[in-house]
Formats: structure tokens, C-alpha cells, sequence
């Protein structure tokens, strides 16, 4: 009996025992049993347009890992004679120098103008410190949300960056736009993006920001933010039509055909400098709800800010200064009549205020040293049809004219 109760303890001993090993085996594989695989690098050691070690193949690769991928250049030339290979890799790829690589440039010029250099097509990819030149057609086409390209330069294409109907997050830092078309261009509302601290010079637009339809039309919330670039010399600055933007402290300078054009809904423009220039600063289009804030600009030869056939506009706190004219409202809707309040306009080489056909409120405005007339309202008589009267409101306004000499 005894040795039947021995021969038992010793049969739980040995079962408890297995039981402890196995959970000390099985515990680590149960808290990780699917630990991501790590990242992918790999390296373009040749400038070529494809073969082994170029960077087509090092995409191709890429494209096809089960995890995130790192592209290295460790070349300063890559020469291509078409457009890569899609960017589809959804666990994110990041393209970039290799270190101790100052700097890379794609030769774009013999890529067919009807395919971009990259098509992004997965979230999460990554450019930095590219320069990417004379392409015929795009140079990033970006078709998927957070997205980042920083520290690059695109230069002569027809247009640099194209942002599609993305879902946003698109990220664009420290950019140098160049000699393009279009620097950069949004065809969609695109959320909760942003553009920090780039610099467009010499485009024929800068920043295209126009879609369809206003954005709450197609669902979408949150807005572009534009802020800390720099302008010099395109041709139209920043063009806005339908996309929920802010536009803020920004410089703009040397305007050629205008700074800022709003046309559509839902665009902000405040705290920005516009200076100097052969056009006019801010043109209001056919828009409705614009809100122009705290703004300084000087020696234009048109307009500071016009504003024509629009609705419900906010003009609040601008600073303008050594420019043609200061302020136009134009045909604008009655109904919903723009609104101007503390504004400041000093040494207007014509007229300060100018209302054409419209009955916008104008409240605490200070014009000094407008040169031919402070406020010039006048009716609009079209060849065919009746007379639209104007009719601003005017409340406690501060209008003056003369120069400092007077």
C-alpha cells in the first residue's frame, strides 16, 4: 500500500514538473508570437537606370519586403530613361542619402511626361535630401497619406509635387521649388497636412491648391497648413480654390502676377508679409467666408487687397503701406456683404478705399496720406442691364487724404 502511495507522488511530481518546463518554453512565445520582421536596408551603388544595384532595383526589392524597407544612395548622380517602379510597400520606405553622402540628384529629362519620377502609392513613405530635376512631367505623385518629403530640391519640371486624393497627413519641410510649372500641387482637400519652412522661387505658381468641390461637400474635415515659407518670385504665389486652408507667416516678395488668389470656401490668410511687386497682394475671387487678418503688405503697384464677387469676407487688422491702391470691393453680394474693420492704410499713391457696385461694411478703417481719394464709391453700369448701386455701411472711420508733406 505504502509503495502504490510512493509510486503516485512521485507520477504528480514528474507531471507538475512538465507542466512548469513547458510554460517556461511556451511562455516568450506566447507574449511575441508575431514580432514584426526588421527592416529592410539597401543600398544603390551605381547611377545607372537599372540593373543590379541601381535604385529600379533596389524599388522592385523593396516594393515586394514584408516589412518596412531603407533605401541608401550612396551615389551623387542617378540618370533615368523612365519612370520608376510604384512605391507600394505598405509597411512604409524611406529614400534617402546614404551617410556621408551630401547629396543626390536624379536626372528626370528623359522620363516621359505623361508618368511621374515616383508614384506613391503606399502611406508611410519618406523622401529626404533629394534633388530632382527637369522632369517633362511630375516628379512625386503622392496617392496615399502620411507622406513626407523634406530637405529636397525639384527643380524645371512640370510640376514638382502633386498631392491626389491622398485621405492627408502629407508633410512637406524644408523644400527648395524651383523653375516649375507648379511647385506644388494639391487637387483635393487633403487634412491635417502641412507645408513648414519651404521655399518657391520662380514658378509659374507656387502652391496650387484647387479642387472640385468645397470640402464639406465630400465629407472631409481638417485643413492644409501653410506657414514659415518663403515666396520670391512666382508668377501667382499661392492660388486656393475649395480647399480648407491657413495660410500664416508666410514671406512673400518680388509678386508678379498676385500673391495669394482665393477663389471657393474656406480659406484663411493671416499674419503673412507681401512685399514689393508689380500686382496686386491678396485677390478675393468669388468667394465666400475668407478671412484676411493681420496682414502686412507694402509697396505693390495694384491693389493690396481686391476683392471681387465675394460674400461674408472678414478683412480685420491689415497693415498697408507704400502700395498703389489699398483696398477694392467689387460687385460683391449685398446679401452678404464683406466686412472691413481696423484696418490701417498709410501713403496710397491713388486711392485708399475703392467700392464698386458693392455694400460692404466698413468700420474703424484708418486711411492716411491717400493721394487722390481716401474712399471712392461708385455705382456699376454695365452695358446691358440695370445699374448695381453701391451702398457701404460706414462706421467711425478714420479717412484721410493728402501726403506727409501736405
Amino acid at each position: 500500500m505504502n509503495s502504490r502511495r510512493i509510486w503516485i507522488t512521485i507520477v504528480v511530481i514528474v507531471v507538475i514538473a512538465a507542466f512548469v518546463v513547458l510554460a517556461r518554453w511556451y511562455a516568450p512565445r506566447r507574449l511575441s508570437p508575431a514580432l514584426a520582421p526588421q527592416s529592410l536596408t539597401l543600398a544603390v551603388i551605381t547611377g545607372a537606370d537599372r540593373g543590379a544595384g541601381s535604385l529600379r532595383e533596389a524599388l522592385f526589392t523593396a516594393d515586394a519586403a514584408a516589412s518596412a524597407a531603407s533605401i541608401e544612395i550612396r551615389v551623387p548622380l542617378i540618370t533615368l530613361q523612365s519612370a520608376l517602379p510604384p512605391i507600394v510597400n505598405a509597411h512604409g520606405i524611406h529614400i534617402g542619402p546614404a551617410a556621408g553622402v551630401p547629396s543626390v540628384r536624379i536626372d528626370a529629362h528623359a522620363v516621359g511626361a505623361g508618368t511621374p519620377v515616383f508614384d506613391v502609392d503606399a502611406e508611410g513613405t519618406v523622401l529626404t535630401d533629394l534633388t530632382i530635376q527637369g522632369c517633362p512631367g511630375t516628379a512625386i505623385l503622392v496617392r496615399a497619406a502620411r507622406f513626407t518629403l523634406t530637405g529636397s530640391t525639384i527643380a524645371s519640371c512640370e510640376v514638382g509635387v502633386e498631392i491626389a486624393a491622398s485621405g492627408g497627413r502629407i508633410s512637406l519641410q524644408r523644400n527648395h521649388l524651383q523653375a516649375n510649372r507648379v511647385g506644388v500641387r494639391f487637387t483635393a482637400a487633403s487634412p491635417d497636412s502641412e507645408l513648414v519652412k519651404n521655399e518657391f522661387d520662380a514658378n509659374d505658381t507656387g502652391l496650387w491648391m484647387v479642387a472640385s468641390q468645397a470640402a464639406e461637400s465630400s465629407g472631409l474635415r481638417g485643413s492644409v497648413g501653410v506657414h514659415d515659407n518663403q515666396f520670391v518670385s512666382d508668377r501667382t504665389d499661392v492660388l486656393i480654390g475649395n480647399v480648407p486652408v491657413l495660410i500664416e507667416q508666410n514671406e512673400f516678395q518680388s509678386v508678379r502676377d498676385g500673391a495669394i488668389h482665393i477663389i471657393g470656401a474656406d480659406a484663411v490668410v493671416r499674419r503673412n508679409r507681401i512685399s514689393t511687386g508689380s500686382a496686386a497682394g491678396i485677390i478675393v475671387e468669388n468667394a465666400s467666408g475668407a478671412i484676411l487678418e493681420a496682414n502686412e503688405l507694402d509697396h505693390l503697384q495694384g491693389y493690396a487687397i481686391l476683392l471681387r464677387g465675394s460674400s461674408d469676407g472678414l478683412i480685420r487688422g491689415n497693415r498697408i503701406q507704400s502700395c498703389g491702391y489699398g483696398m477694392a470691393f467689387v460687385l460683391g453680394d449685398a446679401r452678404h456683404p464683406d466686412t472691413a474693420v481696423d484696418n490701417t492704410l498709410i501713403d496710397l499713391k491713388y486711392n485708399g478705399i475703392d467700392v464698386i457696385g458693392d455694400s460692404p461694411i466698413l468700420r474703424s478703417n484708418h486711411v492716411l496720406q491717400a493721394r487722390v481719394m481716401p474712399l471712392h464709391v461708385v455705382d456699376f453700369s454695365p452695358q446691358q442691364g440695370p445699374t448695381v448701386h453701391s451702398q457701404p455701411l460706414l462706421e467711425k472711420n478714420d479717412l484721410h487724404a493728402g501726403t506727409a508733406a501736405e
